[in-house]
């Protein structure tokens, strides 16, 4: 067995230390119930403690629902409050839970009865600092403006009802502990645990995300020090790859490195593993399932598609037909992380699992509401449980920091081809793609989606989000670029230029059938059969109001597949922030008022 630190069974310490899992800091139980004086007194006992605070994200890579990237039906909060007619603080109300930071300001609180030598319980510190800096930036991006507790508050405690803290003060209280952590948090530690890597690298993130937001919304008042954290961040990163040691994982296969990352049981000696999950079969599982196929719930969409760029380099958008390329068309010569990303022509299927269609080369299932195109990054395509349940999870990548690390030189007005040279073009080497050059042409799709943005910051862009796809990164993105209004625009799917029969599997035989939405579909018997000796499948097409059609198509019977109706309105400033619950005002009406037209 591997000697690392498992999630699953870091998290079974916190129920040995935790005596309750109320939200609310006055439902707490007193942690002298577990015998403080008896427990914090070895570096075993900090060391167990920290493990017991480990997040364990859940094993997919669908956190990019609802953005430009996938399309869903899946209750999606972004989603609902675009379309919902009222969202207020009453019917937006998930978020506000202070448990896990009750949990880390114990742990600061008691920690220093350990004896031990100070740097060790600086260590300990620091990774308590680095989970609370962490835990507060997901408020910061929630709320903006929290209320900041450094210490284990008590039922009679007064500031249980102290008012907001200013977000500039919080990001500074988040960036304080966020600098203890890496000047204290040992560099080497057992794979699994935080080190001062996890640290400066999450640190170089969330620094890239503030200064990004405060410069890009004006309703902050805070452009002025934008520049400050993309200092920070450029600076975070550069000392994670000058001391760190990581590298792009590279062995010269570019339709296979990429996807390595995502399908391997072993990434303990990956080098371009920050920060990963490590599971193996009969001890701790990562809980994988197909959830791309058969359930079929997140798929992505044509607007994902269209950003790879050509194998030569050249945009997408520069096709001339590239609006109205068919299926097989569009994944000929492209960005070969492209075809490690999504189910191209002639990608076979193994892993059938849920999928009732069963096994061989996948032809593109559509559906109502759904895109045609499916996500195969992340995906198992191995029928053995025993592998597929023991696949180690990557949560933060050397390639990441590579591209904070462009992006915040970009934005800091210090961009030289040499940083894209030590950057973005070691991730285009790895995919076998040109590498970017200082002041590209503009592609005007780019463009438009991100108008006054220069032409190599809108690549850098570009770069990251095929190279995170499906990472969970999209959704902040476009919130710190201050784009929200790209989510109004209704996710599409692939292009049929009429009815009839397609060939979607790239071997010029056709595999399914479109007709009319007022005829019906043939009897199985009464399927036509291809050259290959397979029934075709129909579908029935129309316009997405049409009650009949099984697949919906923009002009009914011709166009790019429809996904939804309507994606509802972004409201600036407002959609960029949650209101606090209307029952924690209640409890406490000094957090009021709320902010940027909530109610």
């Amino acid at each position: 067995m591997r000697n690392l630190i498992i999630p699953s069974l870091a998290l079974s310490v916190t129920l040995l230390l935790a005596t309750s899992c109320n939200d609310s800091f006055m439902d707490r139980q007193p942690h002298t119930e577990i015998g403080v004086e008896s427990y914090f007194n070895t570096e075993r006992d900090l060391q167990m403690y920290c493990y017991g605070l480990v997040n364990t994200p859940g094993y997919s890579y669908d956190s990019d629902e609802g953005t430009d990237d996938v399309a869903t039906t899946s209750n999606v909060e972004i989603k609902n409050i675009m379309t919902s007619p009222n969202p207020n603080s009453v019917t937006i109300n998930a978020g506000w839970s202070w448990e896990r930071l009750y949990d880390i300001n114990f742990f600061l609180a008691n920690c220093g009865r350990a004896k031990v030598t100070e740097d060790v319980l600086a260590h300990y510190q620091g990774v308590a600092r680095y989970y609370r800096a962490a835990f507060y930036m997901d408020k910061v991006k929630t709320y903006s403006d929290v209320p900041w507790y450094d210490k284990v508050l008590t039922t009679d405690d007064p500031d249980l009802y102290k008012a907001r803290d200013s977000r500039d003060f919080v990001i500074g209280k988040i960036f304080e502990d966020y600098q203890f952590a890496a000047e204290h948090v040992r560099a080497t530690e057992p794979l699994g645990a935080i080190n001062k890597w996890i640290v400066l690298a999450t640190m170089a993130r969330h620094a890239l995300y503030e200064g990004t937001y405060r410069k890009y919304h004006d309703e902050l008042n805070l452009q002025q020090t934008a520049a400050d954290y993309l200092r920070m961040a450029a600076d975070a990163a550069w000392q994670v790859m000058q001391e760190g040691g990581f590298s792009i994982y590279n062995t010269g296969h570019p339709y296979e490195d990429y996807s390595t990352l995502f399908n391997s049981p072993d990434l303990t000696t990956n080098p371009e593993m920050i920060q990963a999950h490590y599971y193996e079969n009969d001890v701790a599982e990562n809980g994988f399932w197909a959830y791309m196929f058969g359930n079929y719930i997140p798929c992505p969409t044509k607007d994902l598609v269209q950003a790879y760029l050509m194998k030569d380099g050249s945009y997408y958008s520069s096709q001339p037909d590239y609006r109205t390329r068919q299926f097989v068309d569009e994944f000929k010569d492209r960005d070969p992380r492209i075809y490690q990303t999504l189910a191209y022509p002639g990608w076979e299927l193994v892993n059938t699992m849920t999928y009732a269609t069963g096994a061989g080369i996948y032809v593109q299932e559509l559906n109502k509401n759904f895109s045609g195109y499916h996500q195969i990054k992340g995906f198992i395509n191995n029928k053995d449980e025993n592998y597929y349940v023991g696949i180690d999870f990557p949560v933060i990548r050397y390639a990441e920091v590579l591209l904070t690390y462009a992006e915040a030189k970009a934005e800091l007005g210090e961009l030289t081809q040499d940083v894209l040279d030590q950057t973005v073009n070691l991730l285009r080497d790895r995919a076998g793609m040109p590498h970017l050059q200082m002041n590209p042409p503009v592609d005007p799709v780019m463009a438009e989606a991100f108008p006054g943005v220069g032409s190599t910051l809108l690549e850098i862009r570009r770069e990251r989000r095929v190279e995170l796809a499906f990472e969970g990164f999209r959704f902040d993105d476009l919130m710190r670029w201050h784009a929200g209004k790209l989510l109004e625009h209704e996710p599409e799917g692939l292009y049929f230029p009429s009815l009839g029969k397609f060939d979607l599997t790239g071997d010029g035989i056709e595999d399914i059938c479109l007709i009319p939405s007022s005829q019906s579909i043939p009897a199985e018997e009464d399927k036509e059969t291809n050259a290959l000796g397979e029934k075709l499948v129909y579908y029935r097409a129309g316009t997405i109001d049409d009650q009949n059609a099984t697949v919906y198509l923009s002009d009914g019977d011709h166009g790019t597949i429809q996904t939804i109706k309507d994606m509802g309105t972004f409201q600036e400033p407002k959609f960029y922030y949650r209101p606090i619950p209307r029952h924690e005002m209640d409890l406490n009406p000094n957090l009021g008022p709320q902010l940027f037209g909530w109610e």
